[in-house]
């Protein structure tokens, strides 16, 4: 019996495959998605820079006090504490995630490209409260307000030294290679789905991911970091809150929208190409201008990925919520030093209440006596009565 040949028949192309073919090259060839996010990214941190200078340089980089209330010394001992540990960690995780890599490969990896842009994501974290303050911070950490008075169009009420006020000696390296480690731990998870349930698709496990944020969030905000007293939702909606009326409530909603954002930067690293590139990254090789220029548009297109999940599952439904704020609780109206010195005793404005008009920056505001009051130089405006003719 002969051996059987090794060698095969040529496959048989059609025209029309040939003119598939030839026109996905032609596609492939001059579709750069990797540019267009690039630019959007440039964009946004063109703009991030332009606000952040603005602050540094003008009025509103001031100190927010604490207030006559002083934090319970174990709070005070848990965040100088914590403080301590995610500054220290910063520079590891630069270690770690940038100059290690880079040693080693001479390349930048994707997470250190996520280092990087989830940093940046600070910015937009107190966007929340655009028209109406619904969440604060301690301001008995180290601040100087923040830098919201400067972004275009702001509504909710702030001054020098009674503003929302950001901890940035936490929050900074926090948002840096903190947001990284849990996007690391939920690409662990879907790992670990996937390979117990290989037939699983990508929509299902999209859905895990969510469902695995959602209570990642609850456990590290609604039972550790707002306990601790770093930060509150006075505005949230009780009813669809866990420990309601305290100083540390938790909206569920919260969990959905944060949980969105993370499951957005799990997903982002998760699902990459055989070259271990994002969605974002497509038609990188095709970037001329060397080796510098291709790591900064790939990079820019990761922040501006980032940044889109961030602005779209968080701050855009937030601002919802923050029209519907409830009452602030007693537990917190009680402590000034989560009160921001926007409202409360000594401020001379009530704190926000649905029972009273949403105040804007530029606007009246109701007072501790019931009292309308109007900003300096500004009058009562008046009604025009109608044009009935001769």
């Amino acid at each position: 019996m002969s051996a059987p040949s090794d060698k095969k028949s040529p496959p048989v192309v059609t025209e029309s495959a040939r003119g598939v073919a030839s026109l996905g090259a032609q596609v492939q060839s001059k579709s750069r998605p990797v540019v267009i996010w690039a630019v959007i990214g440039g964009l946004i941190l063109a703009f991030q820079v332009y606000v952040w200078i603005r602050w540094v340089t003008g009025p509103y980089f001031e100190r927010v006090p604490t207030g006559p209330s002083d934090p319970p010394t174990l709070m005070k001992a848990i965040l100088i504490t914590w403080t301590a540990v995610i500054i220290v960690g910063l520079p590891v995780g630069i270690w770690w995630f940038i100059v290690r890599p880079w040693r080693r490969e001479r390349r930048i990896t994707l997470d250190g490209m996520l280092l990087v842009a989830c940093g940046l994501l600070f910015f937009q974290d107190p966007l929340l409260n655009y028209f109406n303050t619904w969440s604060t911070y301690n301001t008995w950490m180290w601040n100087r307000g923040s830098w919201v008075q400067h972004v275009p169009g702001w509504q909710s009420y702030g001054e020098p030294g009674h503003m929302m006020a950001e901890p940035i000696l936490m929050n900074a390296p926090g948002y840096s290679y903190g947001v990284l480690l849990c996007t690391i731990l939920g690409c662990w998870v879907m790992r670990k789905v996937k390979a117990r349930w290989p037939k699983i698709n990508n929509l299902g496990l999209i859905g895990v991911l969510i469902v695995w944020t959602f209570i990642f969030d609850f456990v590290i905000e609604g039972l550790f970091l707002m306990p601790m007293g770093l930060f509150t939702y006075p505005g949230a909606i009780q009813s669809l809150s866990i420990n309601a009326g305290t100083y540390y409530q938790w909206p569920l909603y919260e969990g959905l929208m944060w949980g969105g954002v993370q499951a957005g930067l799990c997903a982002l690293r998760y699902f990459t190409d055989d070259r271990g590139r994002t969605f974002v990254e497509r038609g990188l090789e095709r970037v001329r201008g060397g080796f510098a220029k291709q790591q900064i548009t790939r990079f820019l297109a990761i922040f501006a990925a980032c940044s889109a999940f961030f602005f779209v599952f968080y701050n855009i439904p937030s601002q919802w919520f923050a029209m519907h704020a409830e009452p602030w609780p007693e537990d917190i109206q009680k402590r000034s030093y989560f009160n921001m010195g926007i409202c409360g005793e000594g401020t001379g404005r009530l704190c926000p209440d649905p029972a009273l008009p949403i105040p804007s920056k530029d606007s009246a505001y109701i007072n501790q006596d019931g009292q309308l009051v109007y900003p300096e130089g500004v009058k009562r405006p008046e009604i025009v009565p109608f044009d009935r003719g001769n």
